[in-house]
């Protein structure tokens, strides 16, 4: 009599379930590789020095580079980037159109966050006037691009969006703009600009990797022990049929 009889729905089951927990564990380790490295190069950047919008679009990678703009805001056409978190509370994001007078180019300037405490009532902000010498950085998202999404022009100024294309505004105003988010680093014109690099850690996809590999050892645990009490019961009920 075998010593292991897992039944076919379990051993299917098994099948179908284990590659994919073990698939979800190892996809969770290389995008905490992904962040790692991510993380490493926004650092190594963070300490160079900002180099000209002219020069940033000779790059193949501009993700993470420190620039140095020269211009003015256009305080007419804001966005307001909606539900965004700091420390509990809840505000906004707040993206304008800054022309760098060297390079010819408009830029869509993160300048921070800001608090927005009562949705009632339109959140606050000043925008600077005047010629404006600004450091920032280029801010490139994981997943290949400023997912802002294309506002709607239906809206008003400012307009609130959860997302933005910064292509589509850009033809909507009709303006040669640079096609990546451009975020402030701390000084005029700055709001809270403590931005996170990456929405996950890499210390949180290393945990969820250890929970997906978690439960495949459980899976894979508890198809061994039913297999082998199933081959126990089958010997039993063998051993005490009537002859």
């Amino acid at each position: 009599m075998s010593a292991f009889r897992p039944g076919v729905l379990p051993s299917v089951i098994v099948l179908l379930l284990l590659p994919c927990l073990i698939g979800l564990g190892f996809w969770q380790l290389a995008r905490a590789e992904e962040k790692r490295q991510l993380l490493a190069l926004y650092q190594s950047r963070q300490l160079a020095a900002p180099i000209a919008l002219s020069q940033l679009e000779q790059l193949a990678d501009p993700a993470y580079r420190r620039v140095q703009l020269q211009g003015h805001f256009d305080e007419q056409h804001s966005l307001l980037l909606d539900n965004r978190m700091r420390d509990g509370r809840a505000g906004v994001e707040v993206l304008q159109p800054f022309y760098d007078q060297p390079s010819g180019l408009w830029l869509l300037v993160n300048r921070g966050w800001q608090a927005w405490p009562d949705r009632r009532v339109p959140p606050h902000f000043t925008t600077p006037s005047g010629p404006l010498q600004l450091s920032a950085w280029v801010y490139v998202a994981l997943s290949g691009g400023l997912h802002l999404g294309a506002a709607n022009s239906a809206q008003g100024w400012p307009r609130l969006v959860s997302e933005v294309q910064a292509k589509a505004l850009w033809q909507q105003l009709g303006r040669g703009g640079f096609s990546h988010e451009i975020r402030l680093e701390p000084g005029p014109a700055a709001l809270r600009t403590d931005w996170p690099v990456v929405a996950m850690g890499v210390e949180k996809h290393q945990g969820y990797a250890v929970q997906w590999f978690a439960m495949a050892a459980a899976l894979f645990a508890l198809f061994i022990y039913f297999g082998l009490h199933n081959a126990r019961e089958t010997r039993h009920a063998t051993s005490h049929r009537p002859a």
